[in-house]
């Protein structure tokens, strides 16, 4: 009785210390599979990703800190949108209108300064409007609108819609009224919408970065830039986690540090195409992440 008493209790023991072991390997291979799996969803612009700058820095910021930034290229409106399905843990954006407004509904946290740069109005060599060298974007888009000269517009909500939609307002001008005639809308990203300029001999409102940066212009040339009100300023803020639980806080919190940090910030300075600068950075080092 004794000696079968004692081979259970080895068994029981046996059978305790392989659990413990394999809950030990599980444990383990979770914690390893986790860290692998460090990664945050970044929704950003196409102008960012177009541009090169997000493949430039982001694998410094991996480096840094051992998170895998992920980023949805999309337009601002959609980036947003993105924000509000929690589909996205931090937003990298150009709309501050509309930024203020995600922010106010609850979707969006403390907006951040990180850099600019400017608009610029492209068109054909011939500039068929005559808006070369005028000082004002306004006037320039009336004049496009009063000779009907075909424009390329984006037409996707995105940050660079929504400034040439306050550029034509300024002008006193409802160009979808004429969508499809002279007025053209890609729906798509601002690459597609140069390329569409340049098949058609159009006008387009680009931002500089991705016009640096593109390498089918034919005969399109800067023809308006330096006006104030095409400045492009960008922030960068994390997605609410009271609406949204389930984000990597930690990963955002960490984005947002390193980009408006001195690291993020001189790797946007450094960073240049072309021998140009595409990026200007201006964030304000407040310490509040």
């Amino acid at each position: 009785m004794k000696v079968s008493f004692s081979i259970s209790a080895v068994r029981v023991r046996r059978g305790l210390l392989i659990a413990c072991a394999l809950a030990l390997a599980f444990a383990a291979t979770s914690v390893v599979a986790a860290a692998a799996d460090n990664h945050i969803i970044v929704a950003s612009t196409t102008s960012t990703q177009n541009s090169g700058l997000l493949d430039a820095i982001l694998p410094e910021f991996k480096q840094a800190t051992g998170v895998e930034a992920r980023v949805v290229a999309v337009g601002t409106g959609a980036a947003l949108d993105m924000g509000r399905r929690c589909d996205a843990d931090v937003e990298l954006v150009h709309a501050p209108a509309a930024e203020k407004q995600f922010v106010a509904q609850g979707y969006g946290l403390k907006r951040h300064p990180v850099m600019y740069n400017d608009f610029v109005i492209v068109g054909p060599a011939s500039d068929p409007a005559g808006i070369s060298g005028m000082d004002s974007a306004a006037k320039a888009l009336l004049a496009i609108a009063k000779s009907r000269s075909t424009f390329a517009s984006r037409g996707d909500d995105s940050g660079t819609n929504k400034k040439e939609l306050s550029l034509w307002s300024k002008a006193g001008v409802d160009p979808t009224s004429a969508s499809g005639k002279w007025y053209r809308e890609t729906g798509s990203g601002m690459g597609a919408t140069l390329n569409t300029a340049r098949g058609m001999d159009a006008y387009a409102l680009a931002d500089r970065g991705t016009w640096i940066s593109f390498n089918n212009r034919g005969d399109l040339k800067i023809l308006i830039q330096g006006d104030k009100a095409l400045f492009n300023p960008y922030s960068v803020m994390r997605v609410n986690p009271e609406k949204c639980p389930d984000i990597n806080v930690a990963g955002g919190k960490a984005f947002v540090a390193w980009l408006t940090g001195k690291a993020g910030q001189t790797a946007i300075a450094a960073y240049r195409l072309k021998g140009e600068q595409l990026f200007h950075p201006s964030a304000k080092e407040d310490g509040a992440h």
